[in-house]
């Protein structure tokens, strides 16, 4: 172990879920604190934010269920104090909130593209700045940011891919700022989940969703589509000590090598 480094005896276990109401961000907060996380998850949605955390309780760990916008400083800057106060200092942040406003180019509006950004870029950019000021004091910590395999363009989501393809950005240099404090910082690009939100696009192309799903899966070399634990799992690799040396990487979880 290097002493100009040395990796803290027993820095806080508590965790911080954005989007954490249902679907990816619900199984990634169930999975770190089966982990022995306590987990604090934020949603604009807070009945489902709530609702997740107390499924939590119930299964014998500790979570908080919070209400906040990301895209807001303030809002940003109030929730994490809060967490701080409720739970213990935060050293693990999972970026996962997100949202479609899908349409081609000529089509999108100005707001089509700046609510995607607000919430996945700004929203990553507010909460990582907040909770590394915890991270760094503990001399520990882990961000993980959830990209998409749209970061290689996907038809009818401009503003989508330049969010997540941004993101992938965000995390390498994340990881080269704060990898002196003990903090890593890694991205996670999902291919296609079975979640409300792909349900949602199914319904949009007038398909039935056990379909849009078959189709998808024979498309992808192991034959079946993702669920929300297979990102789960993979966030809970990445916020472990022994993924200490793993830091600005993308991890496309999808299936196979291609989106």
């Amino acid at each position: 172990m290097s002493v100009d480094n040395p990796v803290p005896n027993s820095p806080s276990r508590v965790a911080v879920v954005t989007g954490a109401g249902r679907g990816i961000g619900a199984a990634i907060a169930r999975r770190l604190a089966e982990d022995g996380f306590a987990v604090a998850l934020i949603d604009l949605d807070e009945a489902g934010a709530t609702a997740s955390a107390d499924a939590i309780t119930a299964a014998g760990g500790k979570a908080v269920g919070l209400a906040a916008d990301i895209s807001d400083a303030d809002e940003v800057e109030r929730v994490v104090a809060t967490v701080a106060d409720k739970l213990g200092p935060p050293t693990v942040l999972v970026n996962n909130a997100g949202i479609t406003r899908d349409n081609l180019l000529f089509k999108m509006s100005e707001s089509d593209w700046d609510s995607v950004m607000g919430v996945h870029l700004r929203g990553a950019f507010l909460m990582s700045r907040a909770v590394q000021k915890h991270m760094t004091d503990q001399g520990w910590g882990r961000i993980v940011s959830l990209s998409s395999t749209s970061a290689l363009g996907n038809r009818g989501q401009a503003n989508y891919s330049t969010a997540k393809a941004g993101l992938q950005g965000f995390t390498k240099t994340l990881a080269a700022e704060l990898g002196k404090f003990g903090i890593t910082a890694n991205a996670i690009a999902p291919g296609f989940i079975a979640t409300d939100m792909t349900a949602a696009t199914a319904e949009r192309l007038g398909m039935g969703f056990d379909d849009f799903k078959a189709a998808a899966a024979k498309e992808i070399p192991v034959r079946r589509v993702g669920e929300p634990e297979d990102i789960a799992h993979t966030v809970s690799f990445l916020v472990s000590d022994g993924a200490g040396f793993v830091s600005g990487q993308v991890i496309y979880v999808a299936g196979g090598p291609k989106a």
